[in-house]
């Protein structure tokens, strides 16, 4: 079994090497100590949530934390190109469920996006909670599948941000992908940019409702592609994640 991951703050692992020590304190030492009651010998990963692993294992417990004997410290490579799920808002918890297990299949990054077909709205205050239930749903998504790196989750799109951004992307050389039921080209054929391309995948998902053709229209002519994912028309909580596998599977993630 792979070892339980905690989380550090990004950038907070770097001066570490192997022979050292690190105390593992706050909430994520509570959850090692108290919690799960972590012992002596057992090894433990403490990762920074932007690609730094501590490799570590279990010294003492107190009060104040789990202090760790570094054994090492792994950088681990940036994931190039980027996979970026863009996922429409959606009623009940079905955006959240597409975001986690995106995040555990391997999504580095999260674009809420406000579809013209989107029952939920992130307004003012509204906004500023839900992105941060969406940023704690990935960050516990990650520690649950041992990533090093948690996913970014920007700040909600409209229709009109998120041609801009699929505009650039394209222009940067990666691709925007449109999951849509009438498209006639399969994902498994869609161009990806190189594996090691410093480049973006923008995956698009619709709300409930669909994406509305003026909206597919619009992504089109800023460059994007419209792909089927398969013979099944699948709940806008599942078919992101399906996507980002069958795209780490073709880019070599998993090999």
């Amino acid at each position: 079994m792979t070892a339980p991951v905690f989380l550090a703050e990004p950038g907070s692992l770097g001066a570490l090497a192997a022979g050292g020590t690190y105390l593992l304190y706050g909430t994520e030492g509570r959850h090692a100590g108290v919690v799960q009651r972590r012992a002596p010998g057992e090894r433990v990963d403490v990762v920074d949530c932007a690609g730094t692993r501590l490799v570590g294992e279990v010294d003492t417990v107190g009060p104040e934390g789990v202090h760790l004997r570094v054994r090492e410290v792994v950088v681990e490579p940036v994931p190039a190109p980027r996979l970026v799920l863009v996922q429409a808002l959606a009623k009940g918890d079905r955006d959240e469920l597409a975001i986690e297990a995106a995040t555990e299949v391997g999504a580095d990054g999260i674009l809420p996006w406000q579809a013209e077909r989107s029952i939920v709205v992130w307004r003012g205050d509204r906004a500023a909670k839900s992105r941060a239930r969406w940023l704690g749903t990935v960050r516990t998504a990650a520690k649950q599948a041992r990533r090093a790196y948690v996913p970014d989750v920007a700040l909600a799109a409209d229709g009109g941000a998120l041609v801009r951004r699929a505009r650039e992307v394209v222009e940067a050389g990666g691709a925007v992908l449109v999951l849509h039921e009438e498209a006639t080209v399969p994902l498994a054929e869609a161009a990806l940019p190189a594996p090691g391309t410093a480049a973006e995948v923008l995956v698009v998902v619709g709300p409930e409702g669909g994406i509305s053709a003026r909206e597919v229209d619009a992504l089109v002519e800023a460059g994007a592609v419209t792909v089927r994912l398969g013979p099944h028309v699948l709940r806008t909580s599942t078919a992101g994640p399906v996507a980002l596998a069958l795209l780490a599977e073709r880019l070599g993630r998993w090999a």
